[in-house]
């Protein structure tokens, strides 16, 4: 069954530096679905034109057809799916909260466990990822799936902490990155994955690490602190501009860490964001209860590495 047509809301932009204005598309945000209790972790699957989201105390994983608006299950239960990406062949990479586990689902269908201990210790509940251009997955590990059953299963931490870790499919070694973040989520790479953002959401900002030829973090500093909310997933488009979840909406910041403005979004808190459609100038935000989209004049980044 198609859907009916999207709400709008008009007017979504506030700007804060003129430079903001040039990036401005659509003067109006569509809401494409609503209905989650709790929605995450959008990706975007340009080889079948649509969108994979989590709705993840419900455990279902959802699907938006960009041609027809259709939204259906795509997987449930989903371990309590939080974030996705894909890898360069196209196979989904997934934070699973109550499997406390990295997964890869294969061409076939199978899954293929990527990470579930670092050194023998379960992990808490991976949250976001990203795959570099060696294939080698980066991940973050905050206990949201573990402080309750709400989105995920309630357990105690066999860590003790939350950090971020790499693991390369190849060999399956689990290798911690960052052991400084109170409560890490989102991350994502530079153009030339020379430099890897990760937001501390407890913190309340985004950090910025150089990364060396070995896949070492160093020279952390804060990139940006998030005014509003809690910082949570990100996406940089094609000038490294970060666009960035927070509690009133989606936060772009200039590469010099400027806050150039806003896209407002009416719920009470976003959660994460991908660029997507045929040009990846449609940006897709996972919001509270709803996931919205917006075209822009500016394109998602297509790494020039490792991705």
């Amino acid at each position: 069954m198609i859907l009916r047509p999207p709400d709008v809301i008009p007017d979504p932009y506030e700007v804060l530096d003129e430079r903001f204005t040039r990036l401005r598309g659509d003067d109006r945000l569509e809401r494409i679905f609503t209905g989650c209790r709790w929605a995450e972790g959008p990706v975007y699957v340009a080889s079948g034109r649509f969108l994979l989201f989590n709705d993840i105390p419900e455990d279902r994983t959802l699907r938006w057809d960009e041609c027809t608006g259709v939204v259906g299950v795509f997987r449930s239960p989903s371990h309590h799916a939080n974030g996705m990406t894909l890898d360069q062949q196209g196979r989904l990479v997934i934070c699973e909260q109550s499997g406390r586990r990295v997964t890869r689902t294969e061409h076939d269908g199978s899954t293929t466990v990527l990470a579930e201990r670092w050194e023998g210790k379960r992990l808490n509940s991976p949250n976001d990822a990203v795959v570099d251009r060696g294939g080698v997955v980066w991940f973050t590990d905050p206990p949201y799936g573990i402080i309750s059953d709400y989105e995920g299963e309630r357990a105690d931490s066999e860590i003790g902490a939350c950090h971020v870790y790499r693991v390369d499919p190849a060999d399956g070694r689990v290798v911690l990155v960052a052991d400084d973040f109170d409560r890490p989520n989102g991350l994502a790479f530079s153009a030339d994955e020379r430099r890897l953002f990760i937001a501390d959401t407890r913190g309340g900002h985004i950090r910025v690490f150089d990364v060396d030829d070995d896949r070492n973090l160093t020279r952390s500093r804060v990139f940006a602190e998030i005014s509003v909310g809690n910082p949570d997933g990100f996406r940089l488009d094609e000038d490294e501009r970060v666009w960035a979840a927070a509690g009133d909406g989606v936060h772009c910041f200039d590469p010099d860490g400027t806050l150039l403005g806003k896209v407002k979004v009416p719920e009470a808190a976003t959660a994460n964001v991908v660029f997507g459609g045929a040009k990846r100038n449609r940006l897709f935000i996972a919001a509270s209860t709803s996931i919205y989209s917006i075209h822009l004049k500016v394109n998602g980044l297509a790494r020039i590495a490792r991705d």
